[in-house]
């Protein structure tokens, strides 16, 4: 196993190149995005105890109904980001055929194929330093800002979360390379 960085791992072998990517350590984050979430889901819990206990208006239900579909939406997306935090990685295998795509947190996740002759116009997407989507992407609670792109059958597919432009750079050319070296091998 060979390392970019300190977050890619990946194994060349003969049939296929594969490359884990790990979202960034930082335990002071963790800890406050995973107390953040407890507090988050307390309110929750507090607020479905009140309406069992309380009798409520009509236009007081409304208002608690609407509370909880809010909250519901950001404990969710929390959750999901404070998992990604801990135990998330993102799998690319690149192979004579395809290039497979798996977003996992532990070893849960759906590995997309992307087969080799169909993916077009791959490039690097950087924002714009100090702009807001930049400051956006890099917040911990955010777990998109993918930084390789290509066309597959006229959709962009964005992979490679969170990289600094080195990482990025680096991760790019090995990721072309690997990509060229199986479309030569189809031909």
């Amino acid at each position: 196993m060979k390392w970019i960085g300190e977050r890619i791992s990946f194994v060349d072998e003969k049939e296929k190149s594969t490359f884990v990517i790990y979202p960034t350590k930082q335990p002071i984050i963790n800890a406050l995005m995973g107390s953040w979430f407890a507090m988050w889901i307390v309110i929750g819990i507090v607020t479905l105890w009140s309406y069992s206990i309380f009798q409520y208006n009509d236009q007081e239900n409304i208002i608690l109904f609407v509370f909880m579909i809010f909250w519901f939406y950001y404990a969710v997306k929390v959750a999901r980001s404070f998992l990604w935090l801990l135990w998330g990685k993102e799998l690319i295998k690149v192979n004579e055929a395809a290039l497979f795509y798996k977003k996992s947190i532990k070893n849960y996740g759906k590995s997309t194929p992307y087969y080799l002759e169909n993916i077009t116009k791959i490039k690097t997407y950087h924002p714009k330093p100090n702009s807001f989507q930049a400051v956006w992407e890099d917040s911990p609670w955010v777990r998109g800002g993918e930084r390789i792109e290509f066309e597959y059958l006229g959709k962009m597919v964005r992979i490679a979360r969170k990289l600094n432009e080195k990482e990025t750079k680096l991760f790019f050319n090995l990721i072309i390379k690997k990509i060229e070296e199986r479309k030569r091998k189809l031909k």
